[in-house]
């Protein structure tokens, strides 16, 4: 296929070349994998710049759309890779081979760097935001090669997914501590502020006021934003609470749980041993049932699943998505909804897309990343909602992407009087700082901001 670029993708590209350092915010849609490729191939074979490079991605996105996408347009013809995935004795392999690109999942880079003579001159990271942690191995193991790249690329979508502490690590994986300071606690002592404590022991931070913007203009010179609202025509979004009341004897139940920390359901004893655990427990609760010892699944109430009936029988044979969270949120729509197919196999997605699946059922985490799911259904329901304001925007955008061709209509499914609400709230408050972050740093092009 011939690669037309539209502006956008040209001046992605252009800065790509000229940037030795690149982070790429670019909404979900925009094409990053060929604005990237492009790039990658001016500099392997144009340029001569680099030689080898090595592209760490999601296992979906690394095994499946980089191949798809360098096998799709013509002008990469010549740009050569290896996969890194699969047994030891098949990445090894892999690395053996003489090609320009090297294409692994996260969960193998630890190993190749621990057990490879780094000899790559370029990385690329696709989905940036899985390294915000500075405790995490990967970031460890990347840390450790970094000052032995030329260049570096981030991809994401979502940089700063939970809150701009995020944002540390992520662009020190950038410019090795140059914008941001080398260490966390230095970026977090100027530019935060202690929020949610227990006298000495800290929760949480804010951003002090004006740190947003400083930090916005200390990473601009290397970062570049683009929605898709601005370069493409997307289709109509229309989101939608749905609201469902617990019994007062379930609602006291809930209550008296959020309360004490402990309550007795039927025969069983259900406590939670901190703040976290509660959490996680009164999400559950709001789903309609919950954890107890030993794993047994203790049920609450069935209203989400009468709600999501309601909208089955609403929706007269029209596909739609359910997001789950928990397994026996799983089990319960299995045991409800007969007719209704996990996606997670490829089988599963060319089913979606045919049109032979009526509700699919899809876990965030595991399907976030990589998945084109717009030809089978516009309409997603959130069953259990999520905390990762990452995980939500990836998940959406299987369907409100280019290509869809329907209004897309998100429902939440929302049990008034829970942790629901406070939920949502989040979400809504993190998508706000994060749309300030890209709208602070979003290119300039054609005049446009």
């Amino acid at each position: 296929m011939i690669y037309k670029p539209h502006d956008y993708q040209r001046y992605a590209t252009d800065y790509i070349l000229t940037h030795p350092a690149t982070c790429l915010m670019l909404d979900m849609g925009l094409g990053k994998t060929i604005i990237t490729l492009t790039a990658l191939w001016h500099l392997c074979l144009d340029r001569f710049d680099v030689s080898r490079v090595l592209i760490v991605a999601p296992k979906r996105v690394a095994e499946d759309t980089w191949p798809r996408e360098l096998s799709k347009w013509e002008h990469l013809s010549g740009l050569t890779y290896s996969l890194v995935m699969g047994s030891k004795e098949k990445r090894e392999q892999a690395l053996r081979q003489d090609s320009f690109l090297y294409i692994t999942n996260r969960e193998n880079l630890c190993w190749l760097i621990d057990n490879h003579k780094w000899d790559f001159d370029m990385v690329v990271l696709d989905e940036l935001s899985s390294f915000k942690s500075n405790r995490a191995q990967r970031f460890k193991a990347m840390k450790k090669v970094r000052p032995l790249c030329r260049r570096i690329v981030g991809l994401t979508g979502t940089p700063a997914p939970n809150s701009l502490m995020d944002l540390w690590a992520e662009m020190y994986l950038m410019d090795m501590g140059q914008r941001l300071g080398r260490f966390i606690t230095g970026y977090r002592d100027r530019y935060f502020v202690p929020d949610k404590r227990n006298r000495e022991i800290i929760y949480s931070y804010k951003p002090r006021e004006g740190a947003e913007d400083a930090i916005y203009r200390q990473i601009s010179d290397i970062c570049i934003s683009m929605k898709a609202a601005d370069h493409i025509k997307m289709p109509e979004r229309i989101n939608n609470v749905v609201e469902v009341t617990m019994s007062s004897k379930e609602q006291k139940i809930y209550d008296a749980f959020k309360k004490d920390m402990v309550v007795q359901v039927k025969e069983t004893e259900l406590d939670a041993v901190n703040a976290a655990a509660l959490s996680g427990k009164l999400l559950q609760m709001a789903n309609g049932a919950v954890y107890g010892e030993g794993k047994c699944v203790i049920p609450i109430h069935d209203k989400k699943l009468d709600a999501l009936e309601d909208l089955v029988e609403a929706a007269n044979g029209k596909p739609l998505l359910v997001a789950y969270w928990y397994k026996h949120d799983l089990t319960r729509l299995q045991d409800r909804f007969k007719e209704a197919r996990i996606i997670d196999r490829p089988a599963d997605i060319a089913d979606w897309n045919n049109g032979k699946i009526s509700i699919g059922l899809i876990h965030p985490a595991a399907a976030s990343h990589g998945l084109n799911l717009q030809e089978g259904g516009c309409t997603i329901v959130w069953f259990g909602l999520t905390w990762s304001l990452e995980l939500y925007q990836q998940l959406n955008a299987r369907l409100w992407r280019q290509g869809q061709k329907e209004t897309v209509i998100i429902y939440h499914i929302v049990a008034k009087g829970t942790i629901d609400t406070d939920v949502l709230k989040a979400l809504e408050r993190k998508d706000a700082g994060q749309s300030a972050l890209i709208d602070a740093v979003r290119a300039q092009i054609g005049g446009k901001a």
